[in-house]
């Protein structure tokens, strides 16, 4: 018995002085490399993972190449918008359902657009209204406008902004089609009396030279201007091809 208690604790010693320099914990977690081959692989992709992550946040220019081969020039462009009172136009929708104007009416229309000359008929815009603030002080209203001018087969001008009824104001030009595809700029609008008669005048950027159709020189803005005969009967010659009616 006594030996095999002497065996046993050489046995123990021996064990121990093997065990003695086995690093500690803390240094086999900084050497520590996986035995898994698997583990190793999921290590490799979490990283790859990573990088692209950051990659998509990489901030770039986004200007379009072609931008620089777009026509920088102005054009000036001249239309009337008349209201000849046979569209039913305008429609006013008191959706405040107060006696007097007030913030979320709406007001949708359509007139007719003639050339700054008068002697030709384009085409009609149409868009609606929605009144913003009412100004009693000046009389009118402010409303936040969006529509079109729509011009046969040469396509369409779309504008947004202010348009206030006691005063010149000037839109944003927000695209067309046709000619007028990728057209900006900015608008002002005349207003000669209220509602059915103003005057526009389009300063125009990024397309081709306009038809020379529609460049007539224009007629100064009055309440008494009207529109030829011919082109407010549309006769031939006194239209563009295909106007929007």
């Amino acid at each position: 018995m006594a030996a095999s208690s002497a065996t046993l604790r050489t046995t123990i010693s021996s064990s121990l002085i093997k065990l003695s320099p086995t690093t500690s914990p803390t240094q086999k977690q900084l050497s520590f490399k996986p035995s898994n081959p698997i583990l190793s692989q999921n290590l490799k992709l979490t990283t790859t993972t990573t990088t692209t992550t950051k990659g998509l946040f990489t901030c770039k220019s986004q200007s379009n190449p072609s931008d620089a081969s777009r026509p920088s020039k102005v054009q000036q462009l001249c239309v009337y918008e008349i209201n000849e009172r046979d569209r039913g136009s305008p429609a006013y929708l008191r959706l405040s359902q107060k006696s007097v104007n007030s913030l979320g009416d709406l007001v949708p229309f359509t007139n007719k657009v003639y050339t700054g000359d008068l002697q030709k008929r384009l085409g009609i815009t149409a868009g609606i209204c929605i009144l913003i603030q009412n100004v009693p002080e000046k009389k009118g209203d402010r409303y936040e406008a969006i529509y079109s001018f729509y011009f046969g087969d040469y396509g369409h001008i779309a504008v947004q902004g202010s348009y206030l009824t006691y005063e010149d104001t000037c839109l944003a030009v927000t695209g067309g089609s046709g000619i007028f595809e990728g057209v900006y700029g900015q608008v002002k609008l005349h207003q000669i009396i209220f509602p059915f008669k103003l005057f526009y005048t389009f300063y125009l950027k990024g397309i081709p030279d306009l038809p020379v159709e529609l460049l007539g020189a224009p007629v100064p803005p009055s309440p008494a201007v009207e529109p030829s005969p011919a082109a407010k009967a549309c006769e031939g010659g006194a239209t563009i091809s295909n106007f929007t009616n």
